[in-house]
């Protein structure tokens, strides 16, 4: 955590150029969530980092396997419930924009 009081503070240059934007980005988005006063937590900026290189990798892989990936009509049990639950998603969020 990152706090000015205690010593243990970083510009946001210095920020960047340890967590890359990204990395601070996704920090940032955690931060402050609730009332009490927003933490920058390093250990937050790290994970971020590892899940977005985690994301690019598996992202590079499907687009390499782009031919073994099964192709046809979404008719199976699982294709059903997947298209299901993003309908219903799709209406909770149209629900609470429309007020």
């Amino acid at each position: 955590q990152m706090s000015k009081s205690t010593g243990n503070f970083l510009t946001l240059t210095q920020a960047v150029g340890k967590f890359s934007a990204d990395g601070m980005r996704l920090a940032l988005a955690d931060a402050g969530d609730t009332v009490e006063d927003a933490n920058f937590v390093e250990a937050m900026a790290d994970a971020g980092i590892l899940r977005l290189y985690t994301w690019v990798e598996w992202v590079k892989e499907m687009i390499a396997n782009r031919d073994s990936l099964r192709s046809g009509p979404a008719s199976t049990f699982n294709d059903r419930v997947f298209a299901s639950e993003m309908n219903a998603g799709i209406m909770k969020t149209d629900q609470n924009y429309e007020k």
